[in-house]
């Protein structure tokens, strides 16, 4: 419930609203609507590779070598974009943050980038979309297709108050279709206290479905 339910204060109550689809309570790093495809893929590394493993020295034994390992590190990050471009990929949802120049490539070949996702907001997606972590460096590149995408009907900015969001909906397969919940109030506690009674009467309600099944 907390992952399926946003609240904002200082909005009239006829504001709240179900939406389709899952608010991230992120922004984007880089926002292209319209932009490569419409798939998304989940990371939980960053695309560029760091030049020296954690808790590990890098040694610079020249300045020649030290950019030529730079310029390696850049083209894995574009090379991993371009990837993502041509399988039809628009989003990438992170879980860490994603270097710089991942951004500014993602920006150049019109990929959204969410990233610093919780793992909460992970779980949430694994568990309403199927998709497990794509990993560039188990894919040969060799199939147009990326196995671990997902398409999604739509991903856009949602304010609510002063908190940004990210509102995405995923083409899920089935007839299940996930909903959020967006509460508004004057203020904070009386969000809170429907919230708690909402949370309540789903739980009822759940308990309730288990023992009709059995």
């Amino acid at each position: 419930f907390p992952q399926l339910h946003a609240a904002a204060a200082g909005l009239p109550l006829g504001r709240s609203a179900v939406l389709p689809g899952v608010l991230l309570r992120r922004d984007f790093a880089a926002y292209c609507p319209g932009g490569a495809g419409p798939l998304a893929v989940l990371v939980v590394r960053c695309l560029r590779p760091a030049l020296a493993a954690p808790g590990t020295e890098y040694e610079v034994l020249s300045e020649r070598r030290h950019r030529a390992a730079l310029r390696w590190c850049a083209g894995t990050a574009e090379a991993a974009i371009e990837r993502l471009r041509s399988g039809g990929v628009g989003l990438l949802l992170s879980s860490v943050k994603q270097h710089e120049e991942v951004i500014y490539y993602a920006k150049l070949h019109g990929v959204s980038v969410v990233e610093c996702l919780s793992s909460e907001e992970v779980a949430l997606i694994s568990e309403i979309t199927g998709l497990s972590p794509y990993d560039p460096a188990a894919d040969d590149g060799t199939q147009g297709e990326i196995a671990e995408a997902v398409a999604v009907t739509f991903c856009r900015p949602l304010l609510l108050g002063s908190q940004r969001y990210v509102h995405v909906n995923f083409s899920t397969a089935g007839s299940f279709q996930p909903h959020c919940l967006v509460l508004c109030a004057p203020v904070e506690s009386l969000n809170e206290q429907r919230a708690a009674a909402l949370h309540g009467a789903f739980t009822m309600l759940l308990q309730l479905f288990r023992a009709l099944d059995h």
